[in-house]
């Protein structure tokens, strides 16, 4: 799959592509049906499939404090996208003049000019332009004068997760921070994933007998609610099951969150300085202080016995 940042950066030799647009955060199962369908057109069609996105979300740039957290770094959306068989996809800086075209001015500028749009697959809530003018209806209206169709899909799948709320990132959001990561992973497709590299902390899991890898996790990211979790920690391409916790550390007055995943069964291991991956697969408990380290002791070898039959 190509890959370009800025409109520059498509070759000048582009011909005609069937593109959908759209923040994507976690590529969940709605979005799967959007990107799927344009790369079915596409290869209807004979041409290339290609995925607008932006950076940074926009709602950062519109109202400056309000970024969501990110369900999947855009290097992970890529690899998602490019697993539905997407031939090119495009991340946009979004800047304050960007978000200030018109809806007019933005198809003829990204889709018509650069893309050579030769149809449009989009969501039915489809929103572009200056103020979120534009919708599916705009970019139907203008479809003639610039020789491309569109397509809308309706991407509102909806299962158990959310209470049967239709599909979303706001709800996957919600769920991740309500420790909800099985309700997550349903929306999804898969198990809600955090990354990072593995910095030094306290040391107290190896002195305690849980060494984990305490994972400084990329900036903006979803992080479960506190708590304990069953889940896979994956280094050097190599999954392991793990327990993972989220929090403060009660225990030892701490004050600073943190996720800290333990490889089950592990010896030895030496994960400093990797980036790695922490899969979150099912909620184990909330967290909590002990009265005593015999007791979190007890509770740490009882997560460890929840975490590895859960991951089996």
């Amino acid at each position: 799959m190509q890959r370009w940042r800025g409109l520059e950066d498509i070759p000048q030799d582009w011909g005609r592509s069937v593109v959908t647009i759209g923040s994507y955060d976690g590529v969940h199962r709605g979005h799967q049906l959007i990107i799927g369908r344009a790369v079915e057109r596409a290869r209807e069609l004979g041409v290339p499939s290609v995925v607008v996105t932006f950076d940074p979300h926009p709602s950062e740039v519109v109202r400056p404090g309000s970024h969501p957290p990110l369900l999947a770094p855009h290097h992970r959306r890529a690899e998602l996208m490019a697993d539905l068989g997407v031939d090119a996809l495009l991340i946009l800086p979004f800047t304050v003049a960007f978000s200030q075209l018109s809806p007019a001015d933005f198809i003829v500028k990204v889709l018509v000019d650069k893309l050579h749009a030769r149809a449009v697959i989009e969501g039915p809530n489809f929103r572009f332009g200056h103020r979120a003018a534009g919708n599916v209806a705009v970019l139907a209206d203008l479809g003639p004068t610039y020789d491309y169709e569109v397509e809308v899909i309706d991407l509102h799948v909806s299962g158990e997760a959310g209470g049967g709320e239709p599909f979303s990132s706001t709800l996957t959001r919600r769920l991740v921070a309500e420790g909800d990561v099985a309700g997550a992973a349903e929306i999804l497709g898969r198990p809600h994933r955090v990354e990072g590299v593995v910095v030094r902390g306290a040391q107290r899991g190896r002195e305690l007998g849980f060494p984990t890898a305490n994972v400084e996790t990329l900036p903006h990211t979803a992080i479960p609610a506190d708590g304990v979790y069953a889940g896979w920690l994956t280094a050097d391409g190599e999954r392991m099951p793990a327990a993972i916790s989220v929090g403060t550390n009660p225990q030892f007055e701490g004050t600073e969150r943190t996720v800290e995943a333990y490889a089950i069964d592990r010896v030895g291991l030496d994960l400093y300085g990797l980036h790695v991956t922490v899969d979150f697969q099912a909620y184990v408990r909330g967290q909590r202080k002990f009265d005593s380290i015999e007791g979190l002791l007890e509770a740490m070898a009882d997560d460890v016995k929840q975490a590895r039959a859960l991951t089996a």
